[in-house]
Formats: structure tokens, C-alpha cells, sequence
């Protein structure tokens, strides 16, 4: 399998730990249920990035299970988390809505769905540590802006409306400075209580 994922390498890291380009995230330790999705929406067109597009086009659903499966069972070592650029109230905002997400404009925590140490929960929540800022920031601008979405009910794009620019950039410099913990594993099906019906974790 190492050789079959050669192809992913050059932007993902050989063990899928992400490398210095922004925009390339961390594959390493994530749900395979969520990797498999991701895989699916991009060889299928409704995540749009030509470059993996035509990379997965003719790949079939059971290669694509083996592809999820491998890169949700490695454990690199992680990268450093950023230095934050931006000033220490933005970051503590981005803190508040990570933790306790703001209950005025109903907007849930991330770590409501995402789980306490932000690794996700099984079988297709995603963690959100190891990841640089701007990706964070673009995913979260793309799922407002309906250019990245699921089948419904979409809760990303529903939470993602709920948020400013501001609370964006806030929740991405935060996230961008949390460690990978030691065990990235997401957290067993069912352990966290979902704050909005969510296609990718029926219940």
C-alpha cells in the first residue's frame, strides 16, 4: 500500500502528516469513514480540485476504502503547531468558539462534534489538529459559500452561515495552534452528542 499512495506523497507526506504547504492537509490518524467520503467527492466532482479530480477518476469505491483505511491508520510524528498570526484576543475568541461556541447565534463548539482533544469521532467526523490556519480558514470559507458541500442535511453549511469573517479567521488561528496529541484517534461512534443532524454521522 505504501507504493499504491506514492501518488498522495509528494503533497500529503508519505504517511499522510501533511507538509509545509498550507493547503495540503494532514491525512494521518482522521476517521477512514471520513477520508473514504472525501475520496468519493472528489473522483465523483462534488469536491472540486482538478488535481486530485483526475488523480481518483477512475479509481473504484474498494481501492479508495484501502486508501482511507491506510492513511487513517498511520501515526507520524506531527509537525509543530504555527506560531499565530494574529493578536491574543482574536486567538482567546477563536478559543471561545472552539470550546464553547457561541450560543446566541447557534453556533455549537467544534469540539461538540470534533471531540474534546479535536480528533474527531468514528466513523466520519474529521480531527482538526495538524492543520495550518488557511486551510482551516478556506474549508470553513468554502463550506459557508456552498463551494464545499455534502448531502443533506449539510451541517457545515448550516453552522458556516452562522459565522462572520471574523469568527473564521478567529476559529482557524486557534485551531491552527492546538497540538496533536500523542493519540490522534477519534473518539468511538457515539461517544459526543450531536448538536445538529449531520449527513456524513447518521444517527
Amino acid at each position: 500500500m505504501e507504493a499504491r499512495v506514492m501518488g498522495c506523497a509528494a503533497c500529503h507526506g508519505g504517511q499522510g502528516q501533511g507538509t509545509d504547504n498550507d493547503y495540503f492537509p494532514r491525512l494521518a490518524g482522521k476517521p477512514s469513514g471520513y477520508l473514504y467520503n472525501q475520496l468519493l467527492a472528489f473522483r465523483d466532482g462534488r469536491r472540486k480540485y482538478p488535481p486530485m479530480n483526475y488523480l481518483l477518476a477512475y479509481m473504484p469505491d474498494a481501492y479508495l476504502q484501502q486508501i482511507a483505511d491506510y492513511f487513517s491508520q498511520q501515526r507520524p510524528p506531527a509537525r509543530e503547531p504555527e506560531i499565530p498570526r494574529v493578536d491574543a484576543q482574536t486567538l482567546s475568541f477563536g478559543q471561545q468558539l472552539v470550546t464553547h461556541g457561541d450560543p446566541s447565534r447557534k453556533i455549537p463548539a467544534c469540539v461538540s462534534c470534533h471531540g474534546g482533544a479535536l480528533t474527531g469521532m468514528n466513523p466520519a467526523i474529521p480531527g482538526l489538529v495538524g492543520l495550518h490556519a488557511d486551510y482551516i480558514s478556506a474549508q470553513l470559507g468554502a463550506w459557508r459559500y456552498g463551494t464545499r458541500s455534502t448531502a443533506q442535511p449539510d451541517c457545515m453549511h448550516t453552522m458556516t452561515t452562522r459565522m462572520t469573517e471574523k469568527d473564521i479567521t478567529a476559529v482557524a488561528a486557534y485551531l491552527a495552534t492546538v497540538p496533536v496529541p500523542a493519540d490522534p484517534s477519534p473518539v468511538a461512534k457515539g461517544s459526543l452528542k450531536m448538536p445538529l443532524a449531520c449527513s456524513s454521522q447518521p444517527n
